[in-house]
C-alpha cells in the first residue's frame, strides 16, 4: 500500500514453480465433489462465469467514515499451468503487517473511485497495468481492527508478463497462486481474546490470515461457485490487530 517507489528485483513465482513445490492440482476446472473449484482452458467461459456470479451476488458496502477506506485488487491471472491469483508478500521493514501475504491494495485517494483505487495498487504494487475493462465486479465490505473498510474488486488480468515486481520498501515478492490451491476449506480458529472464528488459509509452509484470506474464501465461495458467503464476521489473528 503507498506510492512509487524504485521496484524490487525479486523473481516472480509462477504457477509452474509452486507446483513443483507444493502437491500438484488439477487443471480442467469443474466443481469436485468436495465443491472445490479447478481450472479450465476455457478461459472466456470462466471470466464470463466469475462476472455473472458477482453482479447476482448481494454485496454488502458499509458506511463508516469514521474508518479510511481503502480498495484490493482480486487479481485472476491465466497461465499454462492454470488460473491463478496474484497476491503478494509485504516487505519486511514496514511497520504494520511486516512479511504477511497480502492482496494488491491500499487506502483510496480523496475522490478516487473503488475500481481505480484498486487498479492504481495493483499497478504501483506489482507492475500489472489494467484498464477499467478489466473489473468483473466487487465483493463485500471488510472492516479491520487497524481502522479501514477494506472493498475488494475482482479484476481479470489475462495472461501476466514475464515479469513482475512491486516497490522494494513495500513489496518482497510478487507471487501467482494457483487458484486450486487457495480454493480449500478455511481453518477457524478460537482464541481467548474474541469470540469470533479467526480465519485463516494454508499457504506453502505458513497461513494466509484475515483479511486477506477473509477475501481470498468469499472470492472462490462468490465468484467460482456463486454462493453467498459473507465473512465479515471472520477475525485476524492477534499479532495483524494493528
Amino acid at each position: 500500500m503507498g506510492g512509487r517507489v524504485a521496484a524490487s528485483q525479486a523473481n516472480l513465482r509462477t504457477a509452474e514453480k509452486i507446483r513443483a513445490a507444493v502437491p500438484p492440482s488439477v487443471t480442467s476446472r469443474h466443481t469436485t465433489e468436495t465443491g472445490q473449484a479447478q481450472t479450465t482452458g476455457n478461459l472466456v467461459d470462466m471470466r464470463a462465469e466469475i462476472a455473472a456470479n458477482l453482479a447476482a451476488s448481494d454485496r454488502v458496502a458499509l458506511l463508516r467514515p469514521e474508518l479510511t477506506p481503502a480498495s484490493v485488487a482480486v487479481c485472476v491471472l491465466s497461465a499454462p499451468a492454470g488460473e491463478s491469483l496474484l497476491i503478494t508478500r509485504r516487505a519486511h521493514g514496514l511497520r504494520n503487517h511486516a512479511g504477511q501475504w497480502a492482496l494488491p491494495g491500499g487506502r483510496r485517494d480523496p475522490g478516487e473511485s473503488i475500481e481505480a483505487a484498486a487498479l492504481r495498487e495493483l499497478h504501483e504494487e506489482t507492475g500489472l497495468g489494467l484498464d477499467a475493462g478489466a473489473v468483473l465486479g466487487i465483493l463485500d465490505d471488510y472492516v479491520t481492527r487497524s481502522g479501514y473498510v477494506i472493498t475488494p474488486v475482482v479484476v481479470w488480468g489475462g495472461t501476466p508478463p514475464g515479469n513482475l515486481a512491486g516497490p522494494a520498501s513495500e513489496v518482497t515478492q510478487v507471487y501467482q497462486i494457483p487458484i486450486a490451491d487457495l480454493d480449500v476449506e478455511p481453518e477457524l480458529l478460537s482464541i481467548p481474546e474474541t469470540d469470533a472464528p479467526v480465519i485463516r488459509l494454508p499457504l506453502f509452509d505458513r497461513f494466509v490470515h484475515a483479511p486477506t484470506a477473509a477475501i481470498i474464501y468469499q472470492f472462490c465461495q462468490v465468484a467460482l461457485h456463486g454462493r453467498q458467503q459473507r465473512v465479515a464476521h471472520f477475525e485476524a489473528p492477534v499479532f495483524a490487530w494493528k
